[in-house]
């Protein structure tokens, strides 16, 4: 792809690079590119954007001025100036070949973000799992303090109204995402790994290409920068201690393992969540209460007190940051409750972050029945995390698995839900083929006091407002 800048330029080293006034986007429905396009439009460009489907994204950036166009077609380039691209767009693209044919410069989505970033103070904060949890109350904590950033996330949140804005102050807060290496366009000042485990392994290839990535992203943080790791996370904790050996400033954060941050005391409140006491290098700075639920919560919150107290954020606006904090859009995200059952929507689409969600179920709905709807997330993904799917839904009581999403993929790159069903035995799935077969099939088996959670990346997410309906309408 042609590109404004390289990897080698440092944006915040050099200026702000000039973004011409009419800018397209292909993939506008995606929630970091719709997000580049609220900003876009918040600094008075005018943006066209293109998706395969409309979404809530699509329509979120229409009612704030965008024209977005359903489908890919060289005509919905119109006047542009400049062409931004999801890294899951094709060379074959319409709108793509034409920027070419035009010489209108095209540029990848991680790119374009790096470019926003320029001549700010960049907290960035990356890990296969936790990244969108974590950046939300991370952007919570500067909001709060008054440091008015600018935020990038990959989940809608209602405490920041959305999933993006374009603050006035010096600092940015941005989720940075490891598929196709997009963390590595950035050179940030605080940076955060939540975790390292293998996953995307259909772009990177192997686990330790995947990992080589993480290191280099760890690499770019600025010399007078701060890297905050957590050393609950073997992978993560081994990189740490490689970048201090390098010379790197280094902090660790855990909730088990020894570190400099460090989650103490532990204990169910009755908001649902857990409080707790952070302490740094053995002092305790306070308590902090938590309204999400799971043990994984508490690391997440922990991590993101940590890099916004770097920031120069003090601890008692960023517990009660913390404290306000109540979710993010498919993440532990309550869609309703019907004739006595609970409905819950989870994005987790990973075998870590399954298990550590339905362990987050039995601590807030503690004796209750959990049935739940789980959608693999791509073949490919199915087939080499195998053996974490095996076990991770121990914890369930009962377990439908829908038909697979594809996303980008054929069912020759890996295992379909059907063939993963056979693989799992506790507790024994059944596999439903469509949204109306679970729908058919799921809803007469709810009763009175169970948790329905629909869990997976795909278009599962659908799935729950159809359940809750027809438990409201009592068929």
């Amino acid at each position: 792809m042609m590109r404004l800048i390289s990897r080698g330029d440092s944006p915040s080293g050099g200026g702000a690079v000039s973004i011409p006034d009419r800018v397209h986007l292909v993939g506008a429905g995606g929630i970091m590119m719709s997000g580049i396009g609220q900003i876009l439009l918040a600094r008075g460009h005018t943006v066209t954007g293109s998706d395969l489907i409309p979404s809530e994204h699509t329509a979120r950036l229409v009612e704030l001025g965008a024209t977005v166009y359903e489908g890919h077609a060289a005509s919905n380039l119109g006047r542009a100036e400049l062409l931004v691209a999801t890294a899951a767009a094709r060379e074959d693209n319409p709108e793509i070949e034409s920027a070419r044919a035009r010489n209108i410069p095209v540029m990848l989505r991680a790119e374009m973000v790096r470019v926003l970033l320029a001549d700010r103070r960049v907290m960035a904060i990356a890990g296969t799992h936790g990244k969108t949890t974590t950046t939300t109350l991370a952007a919570m904590m500067a909001v709060s303090s008054g440091l008015d950033p600018l935020v990038l996330v990959g989940g809608d949140s209602p405490q920041l109204d959305g999933n993006a804005r374009d603050g006035a102050g010096d600092t940015a807060v941005v989720e940075a995402d490891e598929y196709a290496e997009a963390f590595l366009q950035y050179d940030p000042m605080f940076a955060l790994i939540t975790n390292i485990e293998a996953d995307h392994l259909d772009y990177y290839g192997s686990e330790e290409r995947m990992i080589e990535a993480f290191h280099a992203f760890a690499a770019r943080v600025v010399p007078e920068g701060t890297l905050i790791v957590c050393a609950d996370s073997p992978l993560a904790a081994e990189l740490g201690a490689a970048r201090r050996e390098a010379g790197a400033r280094v902090e660790r954060y855990a909730v088990d393992a020894d570190a400099e941050w460090r989650a103490e005391r532990l204990r169910v409140n009755d908001r649902g969540g857990f409080d707790f006491t952070a302490s740094l290098e053995g002092a305790e700075l306070g308590a902090v209460s938590l309204q999400v639920p799971g043990r994984h919560n508490v690391a997440n919150a922990l991590g993101a007190m940590a890099l916004a107290m770097r920031a120069g954020v003090d601890f008692n606006r960023a517990a009660r940051a913390a404290e306000e904090f109540s979710g993010v859009a498919r993440r532990f995200d309550t869609v309703g409750e019907a004739a006595g059952v609970t409905v819950i929507d989870e994005y987790a689409h990973h075998p870590t972050e399954v298990r550590v969600n339905i362990s987050a179920a039995r601590q807030r709905f503690a004796g209750r029945r959990l049935v739940a709807c789980f959608q693999p997330h791509t073949y490919s993904r199915t087939k080499y995390l195998l053996d974490g799917w095996r076990d991770c839904f121990e914890g369930l009581d009962v377990l439908y698995l829908l038909r697979t999403y594809a996303a980008r993929e054929t069912e020759e790159a890996g295992l379909d839900a059907r063939a993963l069903a056979a693989e799992i035995t506790t507790p024994s799935p059944e596999y439903v083929d469509s949204f109306k077969e679970a729908v058919d099939r799921i809803t007469p088996q709810l009763a009175e006091g169970d948790v329905f959670l629909t869990i997976g990346a795909g278009d599962v997410t659908e799935l729950a407002p159809m359940v809750l309906a027809r438990l409201e309408r009592g068929i």
